[in-house]
């Protein structure tokens, strides 16, 4: 064997061709990690403007939630700011403009709910909104509910159905009674 592979070089080097030729070109790898760089690039691109844009909704959602909780906050300080809807809207917007965003595209919304607890089943009731109710059993308890709607747009329109999604969170808290 190897004096029919000393031959075969030995014809080729006679004819001046390179040696590394005559194995074939199919079979040389120099340039393939090249190529598969460029095929990959475009997944790898796709794949990190993903995750940018699936951040920047987790953090909208995240600061729509803590402006409808800053809102109720505020109204489950008293039963007259729980019916403050001016302020609630107020404190929401503040909480949801501090953390950079713009207050136009947040929509806040209250309401307030009355029953009475018995064991944690709440049976509603009607609000006189001037205090305490009557229960036959159990404790009366007011429960105030803000939602908080805000608009997240995307950076990249590359799906025209998700340029523009509407977030929507709820915050519920129990009315202090004093």
């Amino acid at each position: 064997m190897r004096s029919l592979w000393t031959k075969r070089n030995r014809s080729a080097s006679e004819k001046g061709e390179p040696t590394h030729r005559k194995a074939g070109i199919l079979t040389s790898e120099s340039g393939q990690s090249v190529l598969e760089l460029a095929l990959l690039t475009p997944l790898l691109l796709a794949l990190l403007i993903g995750l940018i844009e699936l951040g920047r909704y987790a953090y909208i959602s995240i600061l729509v939630g803590n402006a409808a909780r800053a809102g109720a906050a505020y109204g489950a300080q008293t039963l007259a700011q729980s019916a403050d809807t001016t302020g609630i809207r107020r404190t929401a917007d503040n909480d949801f403009q501090n953390n950079g965003q713009n207050v136009s595209s947040l929509a806040i919304t209250s309401s307030v709910s009355c029953g009475c607890d018995n064991g944690g089943t709440i049976a509603a009731a009607a609000c006189n909104g001037k205090g305490a109710g009557l229960c036959g059993s159990g404790h009366w308890v007011v429960l105030l509910t803000v939602e908080a709607k805000g608009t997240f747009n995307s950076l990249f329109s590359f799906v025209p159905s998700l340029n523009s999604i509407t977030v929507d969170r709820t915050c519920a808290m129990r009315v202090t009674q004093q």
